[in-house]
């Protein structure tokens, strides 16, 4: 029988790391935590919780601190985790890996948690590489990947991730962006890193900066890359947000072909297509019906949860709201209120399952 570990490493994660670690031991044999500069109780708390905590001063590279947290077990399995994610379901899958060759990489959903408003919180669902076998490690300054050509398994585990909401990020603004440009010092012309640095100018609101990233990384992004699809969605976000209605839908014609089962990619050019009208009034007319075919499209898919970056209601529940507050604009009073039915139905199943 195959030993597991969890690894991690983490910084002034006070706030978090014990619900990560009390999620995680029923499921794993050790583990290890490596701290890498707190100056709160970040070690102690994870020592009490039963890891094992070691010290390593941060280089500004994450790869070379996970690689010395892989290095502290010898476990045959190792499960990658944050102090900001815990085990949500599907812990069954850590089982089965005692009884498998390691000769793959395990991908998990991490469901992360965002603040869509501030008194609305959403789900997007990432597959993630977070389960290596023994002798994985990995490459990357930042958003590091592994560095194997084993093939890539997907498992029904799920980690839910809070790390995104804003107050978290809050805290982490700057840090990443440091990270980014050392990295594109080093691979300048590397379209994920270019994709990473725009959505971290996205998120502080830099949106000029932001899209000369994003337009930079679709020339060269491959079409299969599996963020692309986020890629393709932020840059239509960020024009939408610099009034270059135009040019934004410009690229969803041109992309739209690659993305017709996707409701993101509906859903956010209904929202496109909104904020143009609001802005153009005299255009209203055209677009109006062009906004209910695309969310009315987004919900005929359906939510796509293995969608990469795929956002949990827009395939349903979001799609429904935008429909019936559109209705309701129009004095269209019936459909708006069966749309809202309609989707408090839909919030109803997507939260029990």
């Amino acid at each position: 029988m195959k030993l597991i570990a969890l690894v991690m490493i983490a910084r002034n994660e006070a706030r978090c790391i014990e619900r990560s670690l009390h999620s995680a031991r029923p499921h794993v044999d050790e583990m290890v935590v490596l701290d890498t500069g707190s100056s709160d109780a970040t070690a102690s708390l994870a020592a009490a919780c039963g890891a094992r905590v070691a010290h390593f001063e941060w280089v500004n590279d994450f790869s070379a601190a996970r690689n010395v947290a892989l290095s502290l077990t010898d476990a045959a399995w190792r499960l990658v985790m944050d102090a900001d994610e815990w085990i949500a379901k599907g812990s069954d899958a850590l089982a089965a890996l005692r009884q498998s060759e390691e000769n793959f990489i395990g991908q998990v959903i991490v469901n992360s948690e965002f603040d869509q408003s501030p008194e609305q919180i959403e789900h997007a669902p990432s597959w993630l590489s977070r389960v290596l076998p023994r002798g994985v490690v990995y490459r990357g300054r930042i958003h590091e990947q592994p560095d194997t050509s084993c093939k890539r398994v997907r498992l029904p585990l799920v980690l839910g991730h809070d790390g995104y909401r804003a107050q978290c990020m809050a805290v982490k603004a700057g840090r990443n962006a440091q990270l980014l440009k050392l990295a594109l010092e080093s691979e300048p012309h590397d379209p994920y890193l270019q994709y990473q640095m725009g959505k971290d100018l996205e998120v502080q609101c830099s949106f000029e900066a932001a899209y000369a990233w994003y337009k930079t990384a679709l020339s060269a992004a491959p079409a299969i890359a599996p963020w692309r699809h986020d890629l393709v969605l932020r840059t239509l976000f960020t024009l939408k947000k610099l009034h270059r209605f135009e040019l934004a839908w410009d690229l969803a014609q041109r992309e739209l072909a690659q993305w017709t089962s996707s409701p993101d990619f509906f859903f956010t050019l209904g929202d496109l297509l909104l904020e143009w009208a609001t802005n153009a009034p005299h255009l209203g007319h055209k677009l109006l019906p062009m906004i209910e075919t695309h969310w009315l499209r987004a919900i005929e898919i359906g939510d796509k949860p293995d969608l990469p970056d795929s956002v949990c209601g827009r395939g349903s529940f979001l799609a429904a709201h935008n429909l019936a507050v559109m209705y309701e604009s129009l004095g269209q009073l019936a459909a708006a209120q069966d749309w809202r039915t309609r989707g408090a139905g839909m919030r109803a199943r997507a939260a029990m399952g």
